[in-house]
């Protein structure tokens, strides 16, 4: 999960920077990649940036294997005009090598490959996991569509220009570090089973609104998580760094059903300084 963390504050950098429009959800060949066993799934819009006209959307999905543990493939779409790549790609004499009937992987610095998966969409990565992904969309493994629970997260959030879905293992390892000391004095281990999963968005018109939501399985426990979050918040204002406690003092808990939320709105220079902190790191998983 480092190089997704890595990547993920990149792009809130840059996103900070410019601006986002209004996003839309992945579009088909982006989706057919994605394994349903999803870890994490990072998206962000592109298409408003200044000096980001060759990108329209990037999307980091991050995956969990049997045998070779989580990994991360990446998904740009965009006017990249395929003719004209694989035509450049075959000046500098850059051959592919072939990877089940129609698909052609061609090589790029640092070990990643990267294949077209239509006009206007680019799968990019480790070579193994750019396969699993071909394999994914060539129905050798069941991709996101039979994940009810992670699908049904997407179709919340992905309208925003910036937004994660995370599954229950990675939703209760979040809350889990988010919570702290207090994981331990109220008994997080049994709570934590009812944790389903959680997404977040966050949306740059207007500073930095950074909304969290954990899917619980009932309304007990989103009211408890939100109880023991408050009580954290309030604590650790006490002995917060000032960024930390800046961001706290802007920052509610709440729940509505099952489901437990935390909200934020910043300025887009204090949320910079703010993704360095341990508690952005627990957020963001």
């Amino acid at each position: 999960m480092k190089t997704l963390k890595a990547c993920l504050s990149a792009v809130v950098v840059v996103t900070l920077s410019a601006g986002v429009a209004n996003a839309m959800p992945l579009n088909s060949s982006t989706r057919a990649v994605v394994p349903g066993d999803l870890q994490q799934l990072i998206s962000v819009d592109y298409r408003a940036l200044r000096d980001s006209s060759d990108i329209d959307t990037l999307t980091l999905p991050s995956f969990r294997t049997v045998k070779q543990g989580v990994r991360t493939i990446f998904i740009a779409s965009g006017p990249f005009n395929m003719k004209a790549v694989l035509k450049k790609l075959t000046v500098l004499k850059i051959k592919p090598t072939k990877y089940h009937t129609n698909t052609n992987l061609y090589p790029m610095d640092g070990g990643f490959v990267m294949t077209f998966l239509d006009d206007s969409t680019l799968l990019f990565g480790e070579p193994s996991a750019v396969k699993l992904g071909l394999d994914t969309r060539d129905g050798e493994i069941l991709n996101i569509d039979t994940n009810s629970t992670m699908a049904e997260m997407m179709s919340d959030v992905d309208s925003a220009a910036f937004w994660s879905i995370l599954d229950q293992q990675g939703s209760q390892n979040m809350m889990r570090s988010a919570l702290g000391d207090a994981a331990k004095i109220a008994d997080y281990e049994t709570v934590k089973k009812r944790v389903l999963g959680s997404y977040y968005t966050m949306d740059f018109t207007s500073g930095v609104n950074f909304d969290l939501t954990v899917v619980t399985s009932d309304s007990i426990t989103a009211g408890t998580l939100a109880m023991m979050m408050k009580a954290v918040i309030m604590y650790k204002k006490s002995s917060a760094s000032p960024v930390e406690k800046a961001a706290m003092d802007l920052a509610t808990a709440d729940s509505d059903g099952t489901k437990f939320m935390v909200h934020f709105k910043d300025s887009d220079a204090q949320f910079q300084s703010l993704m360095h902190s341990p508690l952005f790191a627990a957020l963001s998983h």
